[in-house]
């Protein structure tokens, strides 16, 4: 993509670019802030591992991200509303805006590791807000909208639901101690949160298991979007090991602890026994099957789960006090970072891609 230099053609130019740009606010995938929560859990890993430029950098990444896409959205909702509607009322999409509440809390935590205590509570706030309104939206399209036939459309992308929910345990531990008074209510709220995205993994993950063992499955059905099983399993190691870490000064929630401690070992252990299983799909798809591996966004919900594990490693490592477990997060966040460059260098070719179709397709 070249800017013209002459007048005419830069008007030219320019008017494309703004239809181009509305063509593609108008598609705007629902689950975009994978974006900012892929780039938000490396940059975090990297910080607390010590990697405090690299983690600068993919920070100021989400600078820029997240607003834009905030304003994108809006935007989106406003001039096509019922492009926005169709995404919302179809059970296949309708789990992807969850990414809407963990990208706001990766970035919150972000926020609170450099020391901005009042925004970072602000967007959990604004997190907690906006899942109790998709939790129960959500589920009322799968109770309402979704038929027998549709059924079939459950797949790794629902559980995105469980990220959002356990991502507000983990920014919670954060905020607590800066609301004052309300922080045992904070604590009993978030190990409530944990419980349910606990719940909620158990009821996601059998339908999941039902449909890609005893269903025919193709190609198409080999979506990044399978990571998130991983994913979810793994925040929810995160969301248990900080609870863990985290003293709440109640009695009742410090005698939950070794029912804490024994799930999120568990979990940890279910995320690494997924990883090679879907390392497998990914090599029939594109190996076997021998489909190419093109940029969607839906990639960015394959590089998060690889951040957060390695994240969830560091945190459990710390939790039980068992140091192999750094040597994992140390490896993982460096495939991660490597996953996150070759989607990033993929979302840029598309774009240009993309945008060079549409002038040939609207010459004036």
């Amino acid at each position: 993509m070249s800017v013209p230099k002459h007048r005419g053609d830069l008007h030219l130019f320019l008017r494309r670019l703004g239809a181009w740009s509305d063509n593609q606010i108008a598609t705007l995938y629902p689950g975009c802030f994978a974006l900012v929560m892929a780039t938000g859990i490396i940059s975090n890993a990297l910080l607390l591992e010590g990697h405090r430029a690299w983690s600068a950098a993919l920070f100021a990444v989400n600078l820029i991200a997240y607003p834009w896409l905030v304003f994108v959205t809006i935007l989106r909702f406003l001039r096509f509303r019922q492009a926005m509607r169709s995404d919302l009322f179809n059970p296949r999409l309708v789990f992807s805006f969850f990414t809407v509440v963990a990208g706001t809390d990766v970035f919150g935590i972000g926020l609170h590791l450099r020391g901005f205590t009042t925004a970072a509570l602000s967007l959990w706030l604004v997190g907690l807000f906006v899942w109790f309104i998709l939790i129960y939206f959500s589920f009322a399209v799968l109770t309402f909208l979704n038929t027998a036939h549709g059924a079939n459309v459950v797949h790794g992308g629902w559980l995105i639901a469980i990220v959002g929910t356990e991502s507000l345990v983990i920014l919670g531990t954060l905020i607590a101690p800066a609301v004052g008074d309300l922080g045992r209510t904070v604590f009993v709220l978030i190990h409530m949160l944990w419980g349910v995205g606990l719940g909620l993994y158990g009821i996601f993950i059998v339908l999941f298991a039902h449909r890609i063992f005893f269903f025919d499955v193709g190609s198409d059905d080999i979506t990044p979007l399978l990571w998130v099983v991983m994913g979810a399993a793994a925040i929810t190691t995160n969301a248990g090991s900080t609870l863990i870490l985290t003293e709440s000064g109640m009695p009742f929630l410090q005698s939950m602890r070794p029912f804490i401690d024994g799930v999120t070992l568990i979990m940890w252990a279910w995320a690494t026994w997924w990883i090679p299983l879907l390392l497998l799909f990914g090599i029939w798809k594109h190996g076997v099957c021998h489909i190419p591996l093109a940029y969607t966004p839906m990639l960015w919900s394959l590089v998060f789960p690889l951040g957060m594990y390695a994240l969830a490693s560091l945190r459990l490592s710390l939790a039980a006090d068992f140091p192999p477990l750094r040597a994992i997060s140390y490896s993982m966040v460096w495939v991660a970072l490597a996953a996150w460059v070759a989607t990033a260098a993929g979302l840029v070719r598309a774009s240009r891609g993309s945008f060079r179709d549409f002038e040939r397709s609207n010459p004036r």
